[in-house]
């Protein structure tokens, strides 16, 4: 699959700057941009609803020091 988008001036030298830095081409450095993107939003997603789940089980968090205590003994 293929698609283009439209750029201007500005935005082609600073997408095509970004490629040249990392050593990829242009295509890849818009692949790369867009699948960290949609991880990234996933991953937010994905913590959100963990959260919910840790708020509702009515389980509580403890100071790590405790957790080091409950090691040692």
């Amino acid at each position: 699959m293929s698609f283009s988008i439209r750029l201007s001036d500005e935005e082609r030298a600073l997408a095509e700057s970004y490629a040249k830095l990392h050593s990829v081409t242009l295509s890849d450095a818009f692949k790369r941009a867009l699948f960290e993107r949609i991880e990234d939003e996933y991953d937010v997603v994905v913590g959100e609803e963990a959260y919910r789940e840790y708020v509702t089980s009515g389980k509580k968090s403890r100071p790590i020091e405790k957790l080091w205590e409950d090691i040692d003994k």
